[in-house]
């Protein structure tokens, strides 16, 4: 049955290598790897390129974690990083690449990210054919977890789905600012455009109006797009990935003269976005400020929390602890620690709720959580 499964799976890296025009071996997930005294886990996060702003703070949050669970144990954990650079020009490229190098790797047992849910969609094949169980910390789109993608058992994520943070920002939108016109713009790629449905939906379920544009992640003079909002709009909801666009869109918005209330969500909370002024308004993941891991990463950090990292360290946790399981007996293989991720059971997290699975590989807990920025950060308000 070993031999079978390898000659599978070497053919499937011809296959992918034909489509592409360049070879790339995959390391087989049956095959046990010597645990030793130190586990490899992947890491794919936004290292550089336009997303670098909040996948810096991944990167902190996931090293962070590292140390923490090396000063613990005997046992040590390195990451094998990988850049994807998302929003760059270049498209997911990185990120088919970096999915790649680890699937070749056989002594990385795990994956941690991608972070971006169109990052996710490339990588899934690659990631899947080499058997891995991957936690995303900030990948929201509910089709991730479709069964047609056939990534159950395999796809398991940190936060909650965009369902859940489309219902929070209608309520929000709704029942506290009180908003009755309201311009939705996506920016074209699959985390923003599943998020806005979703909001959008619920907004004209409430008897709102609204009205909806999209734009390129590579565009950067938004005065068209600015001048066909209509001035009876009160609120515009920006569900973005890269806190510069966002903030060049804010800035030129001001300088339109128009002081129009701006809803972002998770991928942009970000001093860049906040900076903007009093009347920006986030959606983000929850964080339980009160968790000795989030209160010792603020004081390592200067006071500075970087909240949206906070889920890649829970990422990060699950399979750091699904490898430990795997290894009781010396050796595990990627399909071992797969099953011990879906056994995940991680209690006050630092999320603030207790980390498990159902079998979609969506979390059995978790909200979002709403941000008003005092024009500097952004603070939580429910």
């Amino acid at each position: 049955m070993k031999k079978l499964l390898v000659a599978v799976t070497a053919l499937l890296g011809v296959m992918v290598a034909t489509s592409v025009g360049q070879a790339s071996p995959t390391a087989s997930s049956a095959s046990a790897a010597s645990c030793g005294t130190t586990r490899s886990i992947g890491f794919m996060a936004p290292f550089t390129g336009p997303a670098a702003s909040v996948g810096q703070q991944q990167v902190r949050w996931a090293n962070f974690y590292v140390k923490q669970y090396n000063k613990a144990h005997k046992t040590k954990i390195k990451l094998v990083n990988e850049d994807t650079q998302l929003g760059a020009a270049s498209g997911t490229a990185e990120t088919t690449k970096g999915a790649k190098a680890l699937a070749s790797n056989s002594s990385v047992l795990g994956v941690v990210g991608p972070a971006g849910s169109q990052e996710n969609e490339v990588a899934r094949k690659t990631l899947k054919s080499a058997g891995f169980a991957w936690v995303t910390g900030s990948a929201t789109a509910d089709r991730l977890v479709e069964a047609k993608n056939g990534t159950r058992g395999y796809f398991f994520r940190a936060v909650p789905p965009d369902s859940k943070q489309g219902a929070t920002v209608a309520q929000l939108i709704v029942s506290k600012l009180k908003s009755k016109n309201i311009h939705i713009i996506d920016d074209q790629e699959t985390y923003s455009t599943g998020l806005a449905d979703v909001v959008q939906a619920k907004l004209k379920a409430a008897g709102k109006t609204v009205t909806r544009a999209g734009v390129s992640q590579q565009e950067s003079d938004f005065s068209a797009l600015i001048a066909d909002i209509d001035r009876s709009t009160d609120l515009i909801y920006i569900p973005w990935q890269l806190s510069d666009k966002a903030k060049a869109f804010g800035q030129q918005l001001k300088q339109a003269g128009r002081n129009t209330t701006l809803m972002g969500s998770d991928g942009l909370f970000s001093p860049d976005f906040a900076a903007l002024g009093s009347n920006i308004y986030d959606s983000m993941f929850p964080v339980s400020v009160k968790n000795a891991a989030v209160a010792a990463y603020r004081k390592a950090h200067g006071g500075n929390g970087d909240y949206f990292g906070a889920p890649t360290y829970v990422a990060t946790q699950v399979i750091a602890e699904a490898i430990d399981r795997a290894c009781a007996d010396g050796t595990a293989t990627r399909a071992e620690v797969r099953k011990e991720v879906a056994k995940t059971n991680i209690k006050n997290s630092a999320l603030g709720f207790t980390v498990n699975y159902a079998p979609t590989g969506e979390l059995k807990a978790g909200v979002f959580a709403l941000y008003k920025s005092d024009g500097k950060a952004f603070n939580p308000i429910g």
